[in-house]
């Protein structure tokens, strides 16, 4: 029903242009004043049933938004983007050197895609170390009446010339056009990837053409075709491939990309790069063409399973399940191939940088195993009166003293650094000491150790009335004449810490633990953990109480939940391939267990900039480095 103001409103257009607050009829002109235009009625977009939601699409997602998809080895995620590496910070070790379209060569894959990324401009020739003026450079063309392309590709490892060959069409597809048609000058990349008869082309063009051919496979980030995967030449073929380059004038339906190119929606959600930005990948229902799609909603080519490179942010594409599954590209691709593979150079580097982090999985050699109720079905009743742990079994956990008492917990995330709730702390470091590996609040055991604290950081706007922003970093003390803070200890595990919000949904299994109250309102003697379910939509039980940076966990009938004394503890998530994440820190809550109102945390990854601004990369993730 409309306020009286608004029918005040409508009468007063009546007034001047005869339109009456109810009615169909087209209103009638006063003498004198023209009626306004009537404008079209914009176009609905188009729907499908593969895309996701329109305030997803709306965020013009691309390939660099590293919140949802990994950077690859040559950039890094800086606040949500993928930016430039310099050459200098990749890995040298287990390389292969790269040469230069120009007077220079490079130590690896990885430095050669750096360079080429500050300069936004293609850098590789080929894998080996016959680089010189002399020797000849890769080269790709498009024939202008027949769209057929051509590769030369340089002899690796020997100082002959190399060969002239044409592209295989059988996987040739969209990814690999783009970047062709990028690389000879059209933005956009490619309209179409296709193929056409060789024997036409002998029969009908009177040019001479190369006999064999290569397969090329390309993810898409690619500036050249040198920088994609090539396989071995192929002397039977029936077809070859060919582009079409995007033109501005083409029909804008189907789906229009970040970039502004269009492309049909049966394009989108396939696994393949056809917008060359990756934005037809990234906010996807499901998956078209046996494409896999991950959790956060991004859709990954059914080649990147099980390929030893992980894609979805959970690791969900590199689980054992999908091994029967396995298409026989990959193993095409990469197996007695005479060219240099990239994709095993960055799976090289990646494994290197990986074993130079240790995060998310503790010491099994150490850990008592203690059979407990089937974590999954169902749940044990929460930390108020919850299930012991096992001595050794929560290696990231520690106790907060302060003055001799113990009423928070926190959490290890390597190097000198465990992060708490900030209402657990004040700026006085000396008052606290970190103890790791207890399990009796009261009692230390042989593998415990207590580290003192040099350096408190509370988060710069925590706020004490509401709880916001409650996160605080604890810097440890050093050992004399060393860089390390603890002695080398097996029943100490530091937690990887999340760099990206989406990286568990809604729904997901995780598990707080603490010394928080009992059943009987008493505080725990052991440590005790629980399992409990992320929760979303938090702010329609706790409305304006509910801020940026928070999450819930728990059930709403209030049977599993943190408790008082359980503060500042760890809420941890682990992903598909067994690696643990610190989600969540215990916050606050109404009451303990109180039906309709889960325990709030503190959403980790909400603040993984200003972690990282004062631990430093290594200490805080392990993949996306």
């Amino acid at each position: 029903m409309r306020s009286p103001g608004v029918c005040l409103f409508w009468l007063f257009l009546i007034l001047i242009n005869s339109e009456r607050c109810s009615g169909d009829e087209d209103p009638s002109p006063i003498e004198g004043i023209p009626l306004k235009p009537q404008l079209p009625t914009p176009k609905a977009p188009e729907r499908d049933e593969f895309l996701g939601p329109p305030e997803c699409l709306e965020n013009k997602l691309t390939r660099a938004s590293c919140d949802l998809v990994f950077c690859p080895l040559w950039e890094d995620c800086l606040d949500g983007r993928c930016s430039c590496k310099l050459p200098k910070l990749c890995p040298v070790e287990n390389v292969t050197s790269v040469c230069g379209l120009k007077k220079r060569n490079y130590l690896s894959y990885c430095q050669a895609m750096a360079h080429s990324c500050l300069i936004k401009q293609p850098v590789m020739s080929h894998f080996g170390v016959h680089c010189g003026a002399d020797h000849p450079k890769f080269k790709s063309s498009i024939d202008p009446e027949t769209g057929v392309v051509k590769v030369f590709i340089p002899h690796p490892g020997t100082s002959e010339r190399g060969e002239e060959l044409l592209v295989c069409p059988k996987i040739w597809d969209m990814a690999a056009a783009n970047v062709v048609c990028k690389n000879h000058g059209t933005p956009l990349g490619a309209e179409t990837a296709d193929s056409v008869s060789y024997n036409n082309l002998i029969t009908s063009g009177g040019k001479q053409l190369p006999s064999s051919c290569v397969s090329i496979y390309c993810q898409g980030y690619e500036t050249s075709l040198a920088e994609c995967e090539i396989s071995d030449n192929e002397m039977d073929m029936m077809s070859v491939a060919t582009v079409t380059c995007y033109k501005q004038s083409r029909e804008k339906s189907g789906f229009e990309c970040a970039n502004t190119k269009w492309v049909s929606l049966n394009q989108t959600c396939n696994g393949v790069d056809d917008c060359g930005d990756r934005s037809d990948e990234m906010c996807c229902k499901s998956c078209r063409n046996g494409a896999f799609l991950c959790k956060s909603g991004v859709c990954v080519h059914k080649n990147g399973l099980v390929d030893g490179q992980i894609d979805c942010l959970d690791g969900s594409d590199e689980t054992l399940k999908h091994r029967n599954n396995k298409p026989e590209l990959v193993h095409r691709l990469n197996k007695n191939s005479a060219y240099n593979s990239p994709q095993k150079e960055m799976k090289a580097s990646r494994v290197h940088l990986e074993s130079r982090l240790q995060c998310g999985v503790p010491n099994k050699t150490t850990v008592d195993h203690v059979e407990v109720a089937e974590r999954q079905r169902s749940r044990v009743k929460r930390v108020v009166g919850g299930v012991p742990a096992n001595p050794t079994q929560i290696q990231w956990q520690i106790a907060l003293e302060e003055n001799k008492k113990i009423d928070c917990g926190g959490a290890y995330i390597g190097g000198c650094w465990v992060i708490t709730a900030a209402h657990c702390v004040r700026p006085n470091p000396s008052a606290f000491r970190v103890k790791f590996s207890l399990w009796k609040k009261s009692k230390a055991q042989d593998t415990t150790d207590i580290v003192p604290v040099s350096e408190i950081i509370i988060h710069p706007r925590y706020n004490a009335s509401t709880y916001q922003n409650d996160i605080a970093l604890l810097q440890l003390e050093k050992l004399p004449f060393t860089q390390k803070c603890l002695v080398d200890n097996p029943a100490i595990s530091a937690v990887c810490v999340p760099w990206s919000k989406h990286l568990f949904q809604p729904n997901h299994t995780c598990s707080i633990s603490g010394w928080g109250r009992t059943a009987d309102g008493r505080a725990a003697q052991v440590l005790l953990w629980a399992n409990v379910s992320l929760i979303a939509n938090c702010e329609n039980f706790y409305k304006d109480r509910f801020k940026l940076g928070m999450m819930c966990a728990g059930d709403l009938d209030g049977s599993v939940d943190s408790c008082q004394g359980d503060s500042g503890g760890p809420l941890v998530c682990q992903d598909e391939l067994g690696f643990s994440y610190l989600w969540g820190i215990v916050s606050w809550g109404e009451r303990c267990g109180q039906p309709g109102f889960p325990g709030v945390y503190t959403q980790v990854a909400h603040y993984f900039e200003w972690i990282r601004s004062h631990t430093g990369w290594p200490a805080v993730t392990r993949f996306n480095s």
